[in-house]
């Protein structure tokens, strides 16, 4: 009797498990920019992606980008477009494209691809003047680009 009560829970734990693994870099789906699969099977934290979003060592988008809601951050450029209201422009999928590769809607974007390790012409090691090596990630997590998609979710006009 209690083994048909396990294997019901067995199964569910297994299934969880394999849905909650992390999507590599070089294993993303694009379907026409968008990724409609998250990187980790876990709901991205829009306080920290705003963080993130603002924080001038980890995404630094604001170089780039304005967010009204981090007026309090400095210097925000205007090469890319304003994020007011993003998640009003694009789907959760196609936010989290643009983040991972924004290249991959639109081709001549100037931002960087956030979750990328291949397909560089010349990469650097950080700011070492050197090539990059077997540490070379990155540039955002996969859970720090889930949150900076629920962040970026919430800016609505």
């Amino acid at each position: 009797m209690k083994l048909t009560y396990l294997a019901p829970l067995a199964f569910a734990a297994s299934s969880f498990a394999v849905n909650a693994e992390e999507i590599a870099p070089t294993q993303v789906a694009f379907d026409d920019g968008s990724v409609a699969t998250s990187l980790t099977g876990v709901p991205g934290d829009a306080a920290s992606g705003r963080n993130i979003v603002g924080n001038k060592g980890l995404g630094n988008c604001v170089a780039c980008h304005q967010v009204t809601d981090l007026a309090d951050v400095p210097w925000h450029g205007e090469i890319g477009p304003m994020l007011d209201g993003a998640g009003d422009r694009w789907s959760e999928a196609e936010l989290r494209g643009i983040v991972v590769n924004a290249k991959m809607m639109f081709e001549d974007s100037l931002m960087p691809s956030f979750y990328k390790t291949e397909g560089f012409i010349r990469p650097g090691n950080a700011y070492t003047g050197k090539a990059a090596d077997e540490t070379f990630g990155p540039l955002l997590s996969a859970q720090q680009v889930e949150d900076v998609v629920a962040y970026l979710a919430t800016l609505k006009e």
